[in-house]
């Protein structure tokens, strides 16, 4: 959670200065202080325990474990220049090198194809060509993985973004451009070919995904979802201008906006398919409109049509109108701060508006998003044993996981998030997963 909060702060430093940007700049480093704290010595290098109590908490995927303090080490040196993050991100980055051999699982936030993305990042700040070794490596074990089944291929029964077809193809294409690894696009072909097999035509709304064969309830947004599945066809479109991968993301996307709330001018699509989910809202990344959108303004992206834009500024409606950024479910109260499900995610959703439209009210709203954020952080002082919890110090700081009352560093659910975000604003850096442009 910590990298996407810290993400959030290392983002918006391209505002007007002042104080709140100041208080940004230091809850960013301040973060960095904490997470540093944690790190656990490895065979390889350091590795950043899920549970800073808990040095045997160690985890490789993106969504918990090392590769968000990785990322939000590198974000964080791009935004000050400061060598001591580099340092931090290259050891972290050695140790995920060293645990490639052990890895078993294929997803992007959930395997390894989000050790190659983190990897490949560190390849791109450092130019050091073993990342670049270590990320191609995940690739061939893609490779070597995927299972034929019917006209593609797959890893898992997942067709998500977080552990599926969708999320490993995302990278897939991002290594293909940005380590210039052609067999990787071609595997995302496959990848899309055995996704597309899988949709279910809805006459005549459309196509829907279901997250995988055993799970019965549709979720629909961005991270388990249709939305999910149709933003990789659509991004896999813009490289291949294969039609039928723009048709079967149109499909996906029609679907969505025959199942959305549309009142008030806006577009707000439920969390689940079950009857209670039927009546809950998502605001943020994973189920809710900071998320979906983006499937949106990729489809404005690749065929020009502004109606895509004009959805995409319909969701981001439907987040102010219900309370957003403060808020991050309706009906009901979450105090969550992380970029899955939290405030993080809302506010690098709305300085990407920003960056899109030029319009002031995004910058706003992301402000809004980093002054709600401040306010959650909990400082901290440096003691014996450790770091504990301080009113009057701002050595370091730190966000706290909702429901589970431990702080932690993650990057779907922790610190790096808001902290990363913050560095970003000191450094005029705009809110994106790389591995999705």
């Amino acid at each position: 959670m910590i990298r996407v909060v810290c993400l959030l702060l290392v983002g918006l430093v391209c505002a007007p200065a002042g104080g709140e940007l100041n208080d940004a700049s230091r809850a960013a480093a301040g973060a960095a202080r904490w997470i540093a704290a944690s790190e656990v010595q490895t065979k390889g290098g350091i590795a950043w325990p899920a549970d800073p109590s808990d040095p045997k908490s160690l985890d490789t995927s993106l969504y918990a474990g090392t590769p968000g303090p990785i990322l939000f080490f590198l974000e964080l040196y791009r935004a000050t220049g400061d060598a001591t993050y580099l340092e931090s991100a290259r050891r972290g980055a050695d140790a995920l090198l060293a645990s490639i051999r052990g890895e078993r699982e294929a997803g992007l936030y959930a395997g390894i194809a989000g050790t190659g993305f983190t990897l490949g990042e560190t390849y791109l700040i450092t130019r050091d060509a073993k990342y670049r070794d270590g990320a191609l490596q995940t690739v061939r074990w893609l490779q070597d993985h995927a299972q034929t089944i019917g006209r593609g291929v797959q890893w898992n029964d997942t067709t998500d973004i977080i552990a599926g077809s969708s999320g490993i193809g995302l990278f897939l294409l991002w290594a293909a451009r940005e380590l210039d690894v052609p067999e990787a696009s071609a595997l995302a072909v496959q990848a899309a070919k055995r996704l597309i097999e899988r949709g279910h035509v809805e006459p005549p709304r459309g196509i829907k995904w279901m997250t995988d064969l055993t799970f019965p309830n549709e979720m629909p947004n961005f991270s388990h979802g249709t939305a999910g599945v149709a933003y990789f066809l659509a991004t896999l479109y813009r490289q291949t201008h294969d039609a039928q991968h723009l048709e079967a993301a149109l499909a996906g996307a029609r679907y969505l906006l025959s199942i959305a709330d549309t009142r008030g001018d806006a577009c707000l699509i439920y969390h689940d398919g079950s009857p209670a989910g039927k009546s809950v809202y998502y605001l943020s990344w994973c189920h809710g409109p900071a998320g979906t959108a983006r499937l949106f303004y990729r489809l404005y992206q690749v065929t020009n049509d502004r109606q895509w834009l004009e959805w995409t500024r319909k969701s981001a409606r439907a987040l102010v109108a219900n309370g957003g950024p403060e808020r991050v479910v309706t009906p009901g109260e979450w105090d969550n701060v992380g970029a899955c499900c939290g405030v993080a995610a809302e506010g690098a959703f709305f300085l990407a508006m920003n960056r899109i439209t030029g319009e002031r009210q995004y910058l706003d709203l992301a402000k809004k998003a980093t002054t709600y954020l401040l306010s959650k952080a909990v400082v901290m002082i440096e003691a014996s044993g450790g770091f504990r919890p301080s009113i009057a110090s701002s050595r370091s700081c730190a966000w706290r996981r909702p429901a589970i009352c431990r702080v932690r560093p993650g990057s779907a659910c922790g610190c790096c998030t808001s902290a990363t975000r913050r560095a970003r604003r000191s450094s005029c850096q705009t809110i994106r997963s790389r591995s999705d442009q």
